[in-house]
């Protein structure tokens, strides 16, 4: 079986529990993100996201490799993180204040996401306080990440 056809198989609840960002959650709060996920398919040379955005998904990185660049204004970085296999980008799907985009995602290999979609993820997180808390935990944890790659340059 070639790797599209095994990655296709995988569940979307399979995908989560072997994300290290979803450590901690139980059975159940897995099906429940889960039941709110898609898998896409994207191929060079293409954006997921750019700088600017509305921000509608959170991404987990299924297969691939992704070329993660954060933006000030109208200008990216020109140095950016280069995200892989597990990495779990596009935060901005849960901040409901401000969810535009902070950066560019852009595919340098044909990639499988799992795009988990951002308002209905907020909506379990407030019904269900125990996934929101675990969730923003992981955010908080994200986000830190994410600027402290972006301050060392």
């Amino acid at each position: 079986m070639n790797e599209v056809l095994a990655l296709q198989s995988l569940s979307p609840v399979t995908i989560l529990d072997r994300t290290e960002f979803f450590d901690g959650l139980s059975r159940l709060h897995l099906e429940k993100v889960a039941d709110i996920c898609q898998l896409k398919r994207y191929y060079p040379p293409c954006d997921i996201y750019r700088h600017g955005d509305e921000a509608e998904e959170l991404y987990v990185l299924v297969d691939g490799t992704v070329m993660f660049a954060v933006g000030f204004g109208e200008r990216n970085a020109s140095a950016g993180n280069t995200l892989r296999r597990g990495n779990v980008f596009g935060w901005a799907a849960l901040t409901p204040t401000a969810n535009h985009r902070i950066a560019t995602a852009s595919c340098m290999t044909p990639c499988t996401v799992l795009a988990i979609n951002g308002k209905s993820l907020l909506e379990l997180m407030e019904r269900d306080h125990t996934l929101g808390y675990l969730i923003m935990k992981q955010i908080t944890l994200l986000i830190t990440g994410t600027l402290l790659a972006f301050a060392a340059g």
